[in-house]
């Protein structure tokens, strides 16, 4: 048998600096970085693309068998995206796939769907995986396990100058709005609620800079692997 792999999970809401500061983290390291949210993000913007509300749960579903998801890594490690072999890494990023992607998350059909993609993984390579329920559903057994968050007016504001400097700006308080709606949907849900795992480190970022919160993650996660 080959070397049992290492997998750090990390979890947290919309808006925390996960996937960004995950990547980071994962370059250091030499681990592969796995973003869950992009994977949901696709079956939303699948639904999106056919015309399919993210509410009608049975109309998603047959979707499904429709959809060939593949993931790749770029020369910097980015997580490419593809639904049946077309790119959609730029198209799941715009902000109206947020909330899909957040609805359709909780159909259980759906995560039963992308369950074994995670898992298969974290089987072959050291990892460290973010989403909303890594450490407490997907990787219960994982290596180290992190609740990352913030306050919603922080996250609010890192989006608003993320989406400002892609050319894409948006209205604060909209973003505020809709980080607050998906923090309650995706903590109400009744498949998989986001919350901190029992034996999870919860980090706080709220006011602290990139390099503060990278050094913060990183120095966590060395302390327990």
């Amino acid at each position: 048998m080959g070397e049992k792999k290492r997998a750090v999970a990390i979890d947290g809401p919309s808006g925390a600096g996960k996937s960004t500061l995950a990547r980071a983290v994962a370059r250091k390291l030499g681990f592969r970085y796995v973003d869950t949210g992009a994977i949901y993000r696709s079956v939303g913007y699948f639904a999106f693309s056919k015309g399919v509300a993210p509410s009608d749960w049975e109309a998603v579903m047959k979707l499904l068998p429709e959809i060939s998801l593949e993931i790749s890594y770029d020369g910097d490690g980015l997580q490419h995206m593809s639904i049946n072999g077309r790119d959609v890494t730029r198209e799941i990023r715009l902000p109206e796939i947020s909330m899909y992607a957040s609805r359709v998350s909780a159909i259980p059909a759906v995560r039963d769907f992308l369950m074994e993609t995670q898992r298969s993984m974290a089987r072959t390579h050291d990892v460290i995986m973010d989403g909303r329920d890594i450490g407490t559903v997907v990787l219960p057994g994982a290596d180290v396990k992190i609740f990352l968050t913030a306050t919603p007016e922080d996250r609010a504001m890192r989006r608003y100058l993320e989406l400002k400097e892609r050319g894409t700006p948006q209205d604060y308080n909209k973003l505020l709005t809709e980080i607050r709606e998906r923090d309650y949907n995706d903590s109400h849900r009744s498949a998989a609620p986001l919350r901190p795992a029992e034996d999870a480190v919860v980090l706080d970022t709220t006011g602290n800079t990139f390099e503060q919160s990278f050094q913060l993650l990183l120095r966590t996660i060395e302390e327990r692997l």
